[in-house]
């Protein structure tokens, strides 16, 4: 036995029925992604880290520059360090950044 109505005119309005039910919850759907998508976008971003190890192009890509966190002369090569690998790094030779400082900062001065 079936639940569903043994005629064609009827299964035919129930078809409609559901169809349209769809299209309202889809039409909500739409609308509670949208409410969604403004909040995550009104949210602040993450705090910059507190250090930047700006690596080079090539295979190595090793280290070439470190800078402080929310430096505004950062790339896109630039990776979050902790305050002892950017130190480490500085003492290995790698430059500073002559805009932010992370020497005078880390307390790293030649």
């Amino acid at each position: 036995m079936s639940d569903l109505p043994p005629d064609l005119p009827r299964l035919r309005t129930l078809e409609t029925w559901l169809a349209l039910t769809l299209d309202r919850v889809r039409q909500q759907i739409a609308v509670e992604e949208t409410v969604a998508a403004e909040r995550s976008a009104r949210q602040a971003p993450p705090p910059p880290p507190d250090w930047l190890l700006e690596h080079g192009i090539g295979a190595g890509r090793q280290p070439v520059r470190v800078h402080v966190g929310d430096c505004w002369d950062t790339r896109t090569r630039c990776k979050p360090a902790t305050a002892d690998v950017a130190r480490r790094a500085l003492a290995e030779g790698v430059e500073a950044c002559t805009h932010c400082r992370p020497d005078t900062a880390l307390g790293v001065l030649d």
